[in-house]
Order: C-alpha cells, then structure tokens, then sequence
C-alpha cells in the first residue's frame, strides 16, 4: 500500500473507533462504565508513555544522528511547553469522566468564598438555569473546536510517525487510539449536558474524530518536502504523549488513594506498556 493510504486509513480507523467505542461506552448501565473508565484511562497512560519512550523517541535519535540528540532535546522541552500553553488557552483539554469541572464548572470567584453556600444558593434562584444552561451550550461548543484542533494535530503526529516507519506509524496510531477512547466519553457526556439532542451529538462528535485524517493528509504533503523536519516531527509527537501521560492522565489517577486503586492503575498501566511494546517488537 502507498504510503498515504497507510496514513489514511489509520487516521481514519483511529477517529471512528475512538468515537464508535464512545458511543457505545456510554449506553452501558453507569456502574458498569464507572468501573471500566479509570481502567480504560490507566491503560492509556501506559500506552503514551511506552509509544513515546519506547518507540518515537529511539527512532527520532535514530533518523537524525546522536550528534543531534541536544536538537532532539530542545525539540522535547519546547514540544512540552507548547501543549502547555495550548491547554492554557482551553483549546486542548482530555476530559476522562461524565463531568470534567474544566468545562462544565466555572472557577469560583473570589467572593463564594465571604458569602458561603448561602450566596449560591440566592444566586442560583436569581438566574435560575439559563446561566447553566448557557455555560453547558457553550462548553459543548469549546469541545468541539478544542476536540477538532487535537484530532487534526494527532493527524499530523501518526503521519510523521508512517513517513518514517510504517511500524511505527502503527503502533503511534494504537497509542493515539488508546487515549482517545477515555477522552472521547467525557466529550461526548459534555456535549449531551450541553442540550444536544443524541443523534447530533454523536454524528459532531464523530466527524471532529476523523478530522485527523485532514491532519495525517495535510502533514504528507508538507512533511514530503522537508525530509530532514520528520526527526523532529516524532520528538513532538513523542512530547504530546509525555504532556498527556504525566501533566493529565496520572495526576486524574492519584485522586483515588486507597490501596487497591493504586494496584489495579499499576496493572493497567504495566499492560499498556506491554501491549505497545509488544506490538513494536513484533512489527520489527
């Protein structure tokens, strides 16, 4: 197959399996899926982590040389920091759960604190629900572009990762997916609290899955021009991992402290790592 009908198709496999996964993960009774969503979560940071460590990261030192390992570096750094700021903006954030207070809840102000439950409560009969009303329409519209922009970005990550090894580009393609699964339910819950009606929710959601296909497409046909860009192409795929995995996955983890929780995320994140590696090893 040509090498852009790899990037296409798993552009393509990875935004409608996330969504379709989604989709059917949210008709599921809520305390099955309030049992298999941190799992779910934790197997996506093992996944990230080994992709990126264990495979974008040693290709990328490999394409461009050990003399460049410092260039590769200062690509990382950066690469970290621009997804921070990006998540700064709210044009970026992983929702893992029904409700993610970085959309749906404001930031309380400054006065909540003075005037306690009782101004909340005078509060919420002055406006009634069309303030929450609002704000819920207007966080399923932030998901949307915030979802759009991200897809479009995987896209070009997965394609940097086939323009360099077609197993590669395979196994960064099983990572992205990995995390989307989680990312995608809590989208999807937002969009529903935002008033959507079902049907609309799912086919908005699903079409901003597959703009990644325009990302993967887009990055070809740039990348093709600038061979000697693809090694630090991988290191910025392999840095929206890391920021993903460290600054967003484990911190949603340690909020369940009891022992048990720790042994399971530890299992889920061990088999993430091993599916990824595994899958690496076999396609060499």
């Amino acid at each position: 197959m040509h090498l852009l009908g790899w990037i296409i198709l798993f552009t393509a496999i990875g935004g409608f399996l996330s969504a379709l996964a989604a989709s059917i993960f949210l008709v599921v009774p809520d305390r099955v899926r309030t049992r298999v969503l941190p799992h779910l979560v934790s197997f996506a940071t093992g996944a990230l982590l080994s992709a990126a460590l264990l495979g974008l990261l040693p290709h990328a030192v490999e394409a461009a040389g050990v003399s460049k390992a410092h260039e590769l570096g200062m690509t990382l750094l950066g690469g970290l920091l621009l997804f921070f700021v990006l998540e700064k903006m709210v044009l970026w954030r992983h929702c893992h759960a029904d409700v993610c207070e970085v959309h749906v809840n404001p930031e309380p102000q400054p006065h909540a604190h003075v005037h306690g439950h009782h101004h909340n409560h005078v509060h919420a009969h002055a406006h009634g629900g069309t303030h929450d009303q609002r704000r819920d329409q207007a966080s399923a519209m932030l998901i949307l572009i915030g979802d759009g922009f991200h897809n479009v970005l995987d896209g070009v990550l997965i394609a940097a990762a086939f323009m360099t090894d077609v197993h590669l580009g395979i196994v960064t393609a099983m990572a992205v997916c990995a995390h989307e699964i989680p990312q995608e339910v809590g989208d999807l819950a937002i969009l529903l609290n935002g008033g959507m009606k079902p049907l609309r929710a799912l086919t908005l959601n699903l079409l901003t899955s597959v703009t990644s296909v325009v990302g993967g497409v887009a990055a070809y046909f740039a990348l093709a021009q600038v061979q000697g860009v693809l090694p630090y192409a991988i290191v910025l795929a392999a840095s929206s991992f890391l920021y993903i995995a460290v600054a967003d996955l484990i911190p949603g983890l340690h909020r369940k402290v009891d022992p048990g929780s720790g042994v399971w995320q530890l299992v889920y994140i061990v088999l993430g790592v091993a599916v990824i590696y595994v899958s690496h090893s076999l396609a060499h």
